[in-house]
C-alpha cells in the first residue's frame, strides 16, 4: 500500500516529485478519484462552496487540479445505498485516491460504512490524504481533534499506519496549532506521531516511512 499523507495537499515540488515517483508514471497519464466526504462533517468546509471548490479543482490546496488524465468523484455517504458492483471495480482500477480534509472521525465512519476501509490495504492506487484524509490512517486522532461525535464516542481511526498526525503546524489561521500544543497532544495519545506543517508530507510504502518536506515537522517517538 502506498500512502502520501499531507497536511494541505501537494503544496510544493518535493511533495509532487514524491507523488510522481509513487505513481511510477506522469500525473497526466494517471486517473484519479477524489473523495470529499470528510468535508461534510466539518463546519468550516462543508457542505457548500468549499466542497465544490475541492471537487472542481478550484481549491487553494493542490489535489484535484494537478493535471490528471481524468478525475471522478467517489462520495462515500452514497455507497451503502448502491450496488457494490457499481463502484468497487472503479476504485480497484484507479491510479490515485485524493482524499480531502474535514473531520477525520466523520470520514472514518463513512469509510467503514461504505466498505472502502476494508478495500484500502489491497488497492493498487496511491492514497493521497490531506489533513483529515491523512489523520484517518492513524490508530487514533486524539481528543484535541475530535469534532464530530462518532457512534462509539471514541477517537479511534483506521490504524493502517502506526503513528498519529498533527497537521497544519504553526498555520497562520490556526494560532492554537503550535509545537507546544502538539507536545500536549502527543502526551495524551501516548504513541508515536508526527507534527507537520503545510509544506510537509509523510510517504509510506509497504510500511516504510519517509518525511518529504520543504517546511517544519517533528517526529515524536513516545
Amino acid at each position: 500500500m502506498k500512502l502520501l499523507l499531507t497536511s494541505a495537499g501537494v503544496n510544493n515540488q518535493s511533495i509532487q516529485n514524491a507523488l510522481v515517483g509513487m505513481l511510477d508514471k506522469p500525473i497526466a497519464d494517471s486517473n484519479a478519484l477524489c473523495i470529499p466526504t470528510a468535508m461534510y462533517g466539518h463546519p468550516w468546509v462543508g457542505p457548500g462552496v468549499k466542497t465544490w471548490e475541492f471537487i472542481s479543482g478550484k481549491s487553494e490546496n493542490p489535489m484535484v487540479n494537478l493535471g490528471w488524465k481524468s478525475v471522478g468523484v467517489l462520495e462515500l455517504t452514497a455507497l451503502p445505498s448502491i450496488s457494490r458492483d457499481h463502484w468497487e471495480p472503479l476504485v480497484r482500477e484507479t491510479d490515485v485516491l485524493l482524499v480531502s480534509g474535514g473531520d477525520a472521525l466523520f470520514l472514518y465512519h463513512w469509510m467503514r460504512q461504505s466498505g472502502l476501509a476494508e478495500l484500502l490495504p489491497s488497492l493498487k492506487a496511491v492514497y493521497v490524504g490531506m489533513s483529515a484524509g491523512s489523520m484517518v490512517m492513524a490508530p487514533k486522532i486524539g481528543k484535541y481533534f475530535v469534532g464530530w461525535t462518532s457512534p462509539t464516542g471514541g477517537d479511534e481511526t483506521l490504524g493502517l499506519v502506526d503513528f498519529a498526525i498533527f497537521p497544519h503546524l504553526d498555520h497562520v489561521m490556526l494560532p492554537d496549532n503550535t509545537m507546544g500544543a502538539a507536545e500536549s497532544w502527543v502526551a495524551e495519545i501516548q504513541g508515536p506521531a508526527y507534527a507537520i506543517d503545510d509544506q510537509t508530507a509523510i510517504k509510506v510504502i509497504d510500511g516504510a516511512v519517509e518525511v518529504v518536506s520543504e517546511g517544519n515537522w517533528r517526529h515524536f517517538t513516545l
